[in-house]
Order: C-alpha cells, then sequence, then structure tokens
C-alpha cells in the first residue's frame, strides 16, 4: 500500500482495514478497493480529507 497523500510505503496496520502513515500522520482505511483518508485532530477526533484527492487516486489494487 502506498499512501495517497506522499506517495510513502512507511505505512503501519491499526486494525483491520485501518491504517496510520508515519511519514504524514494521516490515517488511512480501505474499504472496497477505496481508501479514505483522515487527518487525526487535537482531541483525537477524524477530519475527512477524501475531497483533496481524486478518486482514481484513492483506488486500492494489489
Amino acid at each position: 500500500m502506498k499512501c495517497p497523500n506522499c506517495s510513502s510505503k512507511n505505512i503501519g496496520k491499526i486494525s483491520v482495514n485501518h491504517f496510520y502513515c508515519w511519514n504524514c500522520f494521516i490515517e488511512l482505511s480501505l474499504s472496497d478497493g477505496v481508501i479514505y483518508t483522515h487527518q487525526v485532530e487535537e482531541d483525537g477526533s477524524l477530519s475527512s480529507l477524501d475531497d483533496l484527492f481524486d478518486e482514481n487516486d484513492r483506488r486500492f489494487t494489489l
């Protein structure tokens, strides 16, 4: 898996289908072949970053 934000492969697994990019510090989730991106806020909540990326950039293929 490659981060759609920074193209890093330095991705850690949080749980099933949930990942964390150690390079740009965003959380990623995978559902139906689409990567959803979230920024972790100071209070621990998540803000979607999906509107920043083209849907083709968010597709995950093996």
